[in-house]
């Protein structure tokens, strides 16, 4: 398919973040040329031990590298920028993206020693430029970040808003408002299509206001007179610039406990954003400060195992301890999926006594993403002749779609990862299926979600994991008795009363093999492999991932 895609169409094609939250890839084709939207990730969890990073497989589009014009970058959140530093080697293009965004992302390629290398083109805000094929608008909105930008996508096939993250804050605290005189034009633009945010089509009404969640977070801090930690997004930056008002006025001294909030600090100051942000102390010192003078930022509100309010919990981070009578504060929203280790988290805090307060009982946070009516709103403003809900699981896609209908918008499309969206000419259909999935940062290397090693690794979660080594002469005859090792799968005292009984039984395996046999590796090997097993299979009612070391000695 040489000339794919035409010049006459125009496609949508999601590779990440739809069917799901985070890990946004997306695709416009037209005339022999791509253009990708956001390259996100998301965070590992316990179906993927020892990963911290899952972000969407580009390898539809790594295949075709020449064709891929550039990629845009709608904000600086994890889930839109993420994967730029671990999959850029494998596209190649120029970034697009405003200054605050720019500006973290080169803190995040200077970490994998690619800054200087991606071409970043900083942008303005509400600005314009040609992407190949493609002319593109942003459009101010706001989130919980600064300089989010809906995309206009002009093409000769027609024009396609593409939100990015955002809601309707009218107090929004932290950068500009939303730029609604822009979306009112709209409509009288001939909108083609929108793809939009999904995160909150179940949630009723608005999603509230930053400047209300200060107030909250006034009204309880100002209650509390010990030592107060705030667990949030490191991204949230309007969360930061409140809780840095808010530690002034109840004459709290911040620190920062966390690396990802110092780069976000840094980042919103070099452009030009939190220059009213207090001064800030060492974590190291404040152990010497009065209790109810501190107030410590932390990483982990949602329960990540090494973030820093994990470790905190856990009396494990090397400077900084709560004790009973403390609180912590979680000025976030739990994000689905993440229940088990917030609610370990908080359980772990209230076994010390720590004092735990949330969102449930006090009015310290609002969304990012736009409510019911917020959603409303947009289409009557935009009137796009198609709707395509994105970023959202799928019950989120299908109560956006029916929502959509509901705002008279005529035709709606409900995709999954890996559609392929053909938005005209014609009824907007999906026309094809291409490869999509997942791939992890496992340590320092990125490999398929699916790939041996993981399977692996989850199998000897799940399973154990046994060993023996055998010592053979050239014939195959046994010089040493087998040694048998396991993990995960006998107790001490059960290793002392087994290995035994299970070395002898793998002895006697080897020992009925014909001599011919005895003299192949591969036969000993399988041979031994299948008596481990099955002797643990026996003892424990489990198959433990297994490992034969044949040592032949002539």
């Amino acid at each position: 398919m040489a000339d794919f895609p035409e010049k006459e169409a125009l496609y949508f094609l999601p590779l990440g973040g739809t069917g799901e939250i985070g890990m946004n890839l997306n695709l416009y084709g037209h005339d022999g040329a791509w253009l990708m939207v956001d390259l996100g990730v998301t965070f590992g969890d316990e179906r993927v031990p020892g990963v911290d990073l899952v972000m969407p497989d580009p390898a539809f589009i790594e295949a075709r590298r020449k064709d891929l014009v550039g990629l845009i970058l709608t904000h600086a959140h994890e889930d839109h920028l993420g994967a730029v530093p671990y999959l850029w080697d494998r596209l190649g293009c120029p970034v697009y993206a405003t200054a605050f965004t720019a500006s973290l992302l080169r803190r995040k390629l200077e970490e994998v020693g690619l800054l200087g290398k991606v071409p970043i083109h900083e942008v303005d805000l509400s600005g314009s430029f040609s992407v190949g094929p493609f002319e593109i608008e942003l459009v101010t909105l706001t989130h919980s970040i600064p300089e989010p930008n809906a995309l206009i996508i002009k093409t000769p096939m027609g024009t396609v808003l593409h939100t990015g993250d955002w809601k309707l804050d009218p107090e929004p605290l932290l950068g500009d408002n939303f730029d609604e005189a822009r979306l009112r034009r709209l409509a009288d633009e001939d909108v083609l299509a929108m793809v939009c945010d999904s995160t909150n089509a179940l949630v009723e009404g608005e999603s509230g206001s930053e400047s209300g969640v200060q107030q909250g977070l006034l009204r309880l801090i100002s209650g509390l007179d010990q030592r107060v930690a705030v667990g949030c997004f490191a991204s949230n930056v309007a969360r930061l610039h409140s809780l840095g008002q808010v530690a002034r006025k109840t004459g709290r001294r911040v620190a920062l406990v966390g690396r990802s909030l110092h780069r976000m600090v840094e980042a919103a100051q070099e452009t030009g954003y939190l220059l009213d942000f207090p001064n800030t102390v060492d974590e190291r010192e404040v152990g010497y400060l009065p209790r109810s003078e501190v107030m410590l930022i932390c990483t982990g509100s949602q329960g990540e195992a090494r973030s820093a309010l994990a470790r905190i919990a856990r009396k494990e981070h090397a400077h900084v301890k709560l004790e009973a009578g403390d609180a912590v504060v979680f000025s976030s929203r739990i994000i689905p999926g993440n229940e088990v280790s917030i609610f370990s988290l908080q359980n772990l805090l209230a076994l010390d006594g720590v004092e735990v307060y949330t969102d449930d009982d006090h009015p310290i946070h609002v969304s990012g993403h736009p409510a019911r009516e917020e959603l409303t709103q947009m289409y009557h403003w935009v009137r796009p002749r198609i709707a395509i809900p994105v970023h959202g699981e799928p019950r989120m896609l299908q109560e956006h779609a029916q929502l959509a209908r509901e705002c008279q918008v005529p035709e709606s499309i409900i995709s999954a990862n890996g559609d392929l969206i053909r938005l005209a000419p014609g009824p907007a259909e999906i026309v094809s299926q291409v490869p999509s999935g997942r791939l992890a940062l496992d340590g320092q290397k990125v490999r398929p979600i699916d790939s041996e090693v993981l399977r692996s690794r989850v199998r000897m979660l799940h399973n154990g994991s046994a060993g023996v080594t055998l010592v053979i002469d050239e014939d195959g005859e046994l010089l040493a008795d087998p040694v048998i090792s396991c993990h995960g799968l006998l107790d001490e005292e059960e290793q002392e009363a087994n290995m035994e009984d299970v070395a002898d039984y793998i002895e006697r395996q080897i020992a009925s093999l014909r001599k011919s046999e005895r003299r192949d590796d591969a036969i000993v090997t399988e041979t031994a492999r299948v008596a481990l097993r099955r002797s643990f299979k026996r003892l424990t009612g489990r198959k433990p991932v297994t490992q034969v070391h044949v040592i032949r000695l002539e």
